[in-house]
């Protein structure tokens, strides 16, 4: 197994948690929420707090030397589930089409710093 903790491109975190741990061919991707490089949380839009935890998502998936494109499962939580459809467009536009990860969305009661959404992923290498 390979524990990845640290990449380029990967925000800080305070936890004492992997960022992603690979085994075998599978990427199990911690929750990235909108952490920048410099470790400060950006409180944000919905959209603007997505965009960013996918680039971290995105970053970790690099650092593990995976791709995008082989992202099969995310799991969304919303602190308000309204929000939903303020990302579904740009969700869409991550994925090719024909190649949609599986995917839960649901309402968490809280975050961490009090942020409006947070992502995990798993991807898989065929």
């Amino acid at each position: 197994m390979q524990f990845i903790t640290q990449g380029e491109g990967i925000a800080p975190t305070t936890a004492p948690i992997s960022q992603a741990v690979v085994a075998g061919n599978y990427c199990h991707i911690s929750g990235q929420l909108a952490v920048l490089q410099d470790g400060t949380f950006h409180a944000g839009t919905t959209l603007e707090e997505f965009k960013i935890a996918f680039n971290n998502l995105f970053a970790v998936l690099k650092a593990a030397n995976f791709e995008q494109n082989q992202i099969v499962f995310v799991d969304i939580a919303f602190l308000d589930l309204k929000d939903l459809a303020d990302i579904t467009p740009y969700y869409d536009s991550l994925f090719p089409s024909g190649r949609k990860p599986a995917r839960t969305i649901y309402q968490a009661a809280a975050l961490p710093y009090g942020g409006k959404i947070k992502v995990m992923a798993v991807a898989i290498r065929e």
